[in-house]
This record gives C-alpha cells, structure tokens and sequence, in this order.
C-alpha cells in the first residue's frame, strides 16, 4: 500500500489497518529527518494549510505547526477567540472565506463532536481532526500507537491500559480504535462514573482496582482528569480520585514486573501521575511529543499526495 485509503483523517474508525501501518512506515522515515542537523524537507513546499483551533491547545497546535514549517508548507493560524466566530459567523462561512485564499489542508479543533467530517462534507479540502470534543483525536492514538511500537516492537498482543477519565477522553476512543485494529488487547481502568456505558460494546473489559489493572498490562496509558468537560461531580475530591487511582513510584515499585508509562499531556503532576514516576526511566511521555511531530509531517505528507494538481 503506498497511499491511504482515505480522502482526510477524520478518526480512526475510518482507517484500515494498512493505512496506520503506511502512516507508522512514513512517520519512521520524517523522524530520521527531524534527527538531522537540517531538518525540513520541501515535500510540501507547494501546499498551503490552514490550522483552525477552536479549542485551546498547546502541544497539538504547536505538533502540527512544527511538521508543517519541516515539509516547508505555507501555513495560516486562525483562533477562533480573535476571529468573527465570536460575532456570530458560521464554521463553514469561515472555513470557505479561509479556502477562498487558496488553502489546501484544514487541521481542525473543534469543541462539538463530529465537525470535522462535517466539514469535509462541504468544503473542498483535505481535512485533518486534530480533536473533535470528547469524540476522536486521531493523531493523538497514531502517535501513541507509534510510541509504544518503538519502545516494544509490535503492538500485535500487547496488554495496555487506559486509567482514568475515559468519559470526556477523545484520545480514550481513538487509541481503543487503533489499538484493536493493530491486535492489541485494550482494557480501562477507573471510577465506574468516568467509564461510559457503551464500553463493553467495543470488547473493552472494565478494572476498578489500579494494581491489579497495572499488574495485567504491558502499557499503562494515564488520562487527565478533564474537569472542564465536567458538568457535575464524578468523584468526591481530587485527592481521592489521586489516593485510587493516581500512579506514584510507590506502586509502580511494587508491581510483578516493569511497565511503560504514558500520558497524553497536559499532565497534572500529583493527580493522575507524580512527577517521579512522569519522569522515571519508564515514562515514555517525552518520546510521544518528539513522536508527535513525525506522526503528523506523516499524515500530511500523506493526505497532500491525494491532492489533484
């Protein structure tokens, strides 16, 4: 297979298992390149992409901008905070005045479910989700996928988990997608009030105890608690939340055998995770943003070879 089978990244649930296989191939050879000491590529000198950020983001907004300026693509940043969204204009009024500039490729964040593909329904450009609400990101799962492929060879029959709030976690349903189609076996762990109903419906398996989910896994894949996705309360305190189900060096010591460490980011040091543990020689949370930004010069590099000139 030497190009995706689709037209935009809009989840995972859209990929075949080639499609991740030929992104983790071409994302092995960009991060050879941005371990140069000269490190872009004119592969994308002739495309322009816009970055739509209707959300806040750090680490995603600055992935996409940073593999976008290594293929030396021309690119437009637009937040929607300092934009005629806030007067009122539809998304699709300004994503066609933003086309009208001649724009090839749209990364979007977007705070409703299903924008993305409901954009590409309308606008006549590639079109990359990088976060629809609490629905999928997908290059968030690819990079995590990728990172746990570097560090353990294979993702086929690898144990991992995700701990915490997979209720309000888009990076949750996408690494479930992704790692089940790469022969993964995926369960969660949490409070049952942060666990969504439909979870067994995907043939993920449900612990509430964390030792025991963190003596079964190979991977541990830690969640932010999104309290701003939190309309009401799913737990007493964060510092019960942290006494059951946050990792510190403690019970990582304690457990049968050594585990990898992951986190999506933005961490929040003594809840989920401590600081000694985040950055212990089992955290791999460095290598997924490093990851990040190859996984992302791969999807673009990608979508753009379906571009018609």
């Amino acid at each position: 297979m030497t190009k995706l089978s689709v037209e935009h990244l809009l989840g995972i649930k859209y990929l075949q298992k080639e499609d991740i296989e030929l992104i983790f191939q071409t994302a092995d050879h960009f991060k050879n390149v941005i371990n140069r000491p000269i490190k872009k590529v004119p592969s994308l000198r002739d495309i322009t992409i816009a970055n739509l950020f209707f959300e806040n983001s750090t680490r995603t907004k600055l992935s996409f901008e940073l593999a976008e300026k290594r293929l030396s693509a021309d690119t437009i940043n637009f937040a929607s905070s300092s934009s005629s969204v806030t007067k009122g204009e539809t998304l699709i009024d300004t994503v066609n005045n933003i086309l009208s500039m001649k724009v090839d490729m749209v990364v979007m964040r977007h705070p409703n479910p299903g924008a993305a593909y409901f954009l590409s329904q309308h606008v006549d450009a590639k079109i990359v989700n990088a976060g629809d609400g609490a629905h999928e990101h997908p290059t968030q799962a690819l990079l995590d996928g990728f990172s746990i492929r570097e560090k353990h060879g294979d993702l086929k029959g690898k144990k991992v988990v995700i701990v915490g709030d997979v209720l309000h976690s888009r990076v949750a349903l996408s690494n479930i997608f992704l790692l089940q189609k790469m022969g993964a076996i995926v369960k969660v762990c949490g409070p049952l009030t942060l666990i969504p109903k439909y979870i067994s419906s995907l043939g993920v398996e449900v612990i509430t105890n964390l030792k025991e989910a963190l003596n079964w896994c190979d991977v541990a894949m830690m969640l932010r608690i999104q309290l701003e996705r939190q309309d009401t309360k799913f737990f007493p305190s964060l510092r019960e939340y942290s006494m059951q189900y946050g990792l510190d060096k403690a019970l990582l010591d304690s457990l049968d055998k050594e585990i990898t460490v992951m986190h999506p980011g933005p961490i929040n040091r003594g809840v989920e995770i401590t600081s000694d543990v985040a950055d212990s020689k089992q955290s791999i949370i460095l290598n997924q943003v490093e990851n990040g930004v190859a996984i992302r010069m791969a999807v673009l590099y990608l979508l753009a070879g379906r571009i018609e000139q």
